[in-house]
């Protein structure tokens, strides 16, 4: 009698303990809402790309305290649990092969290391996986850095071992047009039909360096190139799926994406209406191309482009995308490659005023954890979305610099 009663208070016990264990992690009746709000907040959430430097740059406000303006202020971040955003370190192509290219930069990276000055209660620079750990430890928001167009390396590896003793920790070979290193998706003009001689030169030594190689806005053949010689993964920081949007080269097709997917690479999903649905996409195009007809005749900064591009978006309103079209788009690389090859790269201050409805800043990201909930997504895949994918490939590449 005695070893029986002894068994049925083991059971007791071990039922008690895994009931208590449950609950410190994940409460029994826990809504979506409520289990979102938790993951966002006990988890490191990475996002690929975050234009704060530039905003900054172009008017100056504290992001260390409240703003009116931008998608990015130290409150709405520690609302949303975004704590190791990557500070872009944009570039204008209007800026290449000018000197003014790398004091931009220069004085970019200058800018956040002012953000970690004036508040470094609240924020700390991460040069590294153990750094961006470590400050979720400490509670602090780690901002590592990416550079968006590699124009400011200006042809000198002497250069970009510069910036990456500065912190820059993945570079967007090129932006909106084709430069020394790399075509770009956006421009016509493929000079290199791929990487340039040098900026194949310089994948080699971004992978010494411990240097992310960053495939968003380059061309189709530049991206096969990249993935075919660097010996390290690479990410596509702030990209979607052309699957949503055919015709539009900034988004990766799917053949690119199986492709990056052998190369145990990251996209990062941009949240920018124009990138995720077909309609802001078509409602874009067809404003553009109407207002280039009227240029060819009466000029780019004329009246009568003016009037048409006021009238068109009073006429027909800019149509936002949804969270659901942004949860379609984490779905579709699921199921074509899987969980281990998607994370964010929201692009917030940088898409202006097209951010789908529901994750129009940086406090919205229990939203997106919600709908990934909602759509059947353990808490485990979440946390892969969340940071687990983009921190493998930094360690990655820190391991493949490590060996030379």
């Amino acid at each position: 009698m005695r070893k029986k009663i002894c068994a049925i208070l083991t059971i007791l016990s071990s039922l008690v303990l895994a009931a208590c264990n449950t609950t410190s992690s994940a409460p029994i009746n826990e809504t979506n809402a409520q289990a979102a709000k938790r993951i966002t907040q006990q988890n490191i959430i990475v996002d690929g790309h975050i234009d704060v430097p530039y905003r900054v740059q172009n008017q100056w406000v504290d992001v260390t305290k409240s703003t009116e303006n931008g998608d990015f202020d130290y409150p709405r971040a520690v609302e949303g649990g975004l704590n190791a955003p990557f500070m872009s370190i944009y570039v204008p192509a209007s800026l290449d092969n000018s000197d003014q290219s790398t004091a931009l930069a220069h004085k970019l990276i200058d800018s956040v290391e002012a953000i970690v000055g004036r508040a470094p209660d609240k924020f700390a620079l991460a040069y590294s996986v153990a750094d961006v750990e470590q400050n979720f430890k400490d509670n602090k928001i780690s901002l590592p850095m990416g550079m968006e167009n590699g124009s400011p390396v200006q042809g000198s590896l002497d250069t970009l071992r510069v910036f990456y003793e500065r912190g820059i920790r993945y570079i967007t070979l090129a932006h909106s047009q084709s430069n020394h290193i790399s075509d770009s998706s956006y421009d016509l003009r493929r000079q290199w039909k791929g990487l340039s001689p040098f900026g194949m030169e310089m994948v080699v030594e971004m992978n010494k360096l411990g240097i992310i190689v960053d495939i968003s806005h380059v061309s189709d053949a530049a991206f096969y190139q990249a993935i075919e010689i660097s010996k390290a993964p690479v990410i596509a920081s702030h990209s979607s799926l052309r699957a949503f949007t055919p015709g539009f080269e900034r988004n990766m097709n799917d053949d690119m994406l199986i492709a990056l997917a052998k190369n145990n690479g990251v996209i990062m999903i941009n949240f920018g209406s124009g990138f995720v649905s077909p309609v802001a996409r078509s409602w874009r195009d067809n404003r553009t191309k109407k207002a280039q007809d009227l240029a060819t005749v009466f000029g780019e900064d004329s009246q009568e482009v003016k009037d048409f591009v006021e009238k068109y978006n009073t006429q027909s309103p800019y149509p936002f995308a949804t969270l659901e079209t942004v949860l379609d788009h984490i779905d579709h690389v699921v199921e074509l490659v899987g969980i281990d090859y998607v994370g964010i790269g929201s692009d917030y201050d940088g898409v202006g005023d097209s951010l789908p409805i529901n994750l129009k800043d940086v406090s919205a990201f229990p939203n997106l954890v919600e709908g990934l909930l909602e759509r059947g997504y353990s808490e485990g895949d979440i946390k892969q979305i969340l940071n687990q994918n983009v921190l493998r490939v930094w360690r990655e590449v820190e391991v493949v610099a490590k060996a030379g």
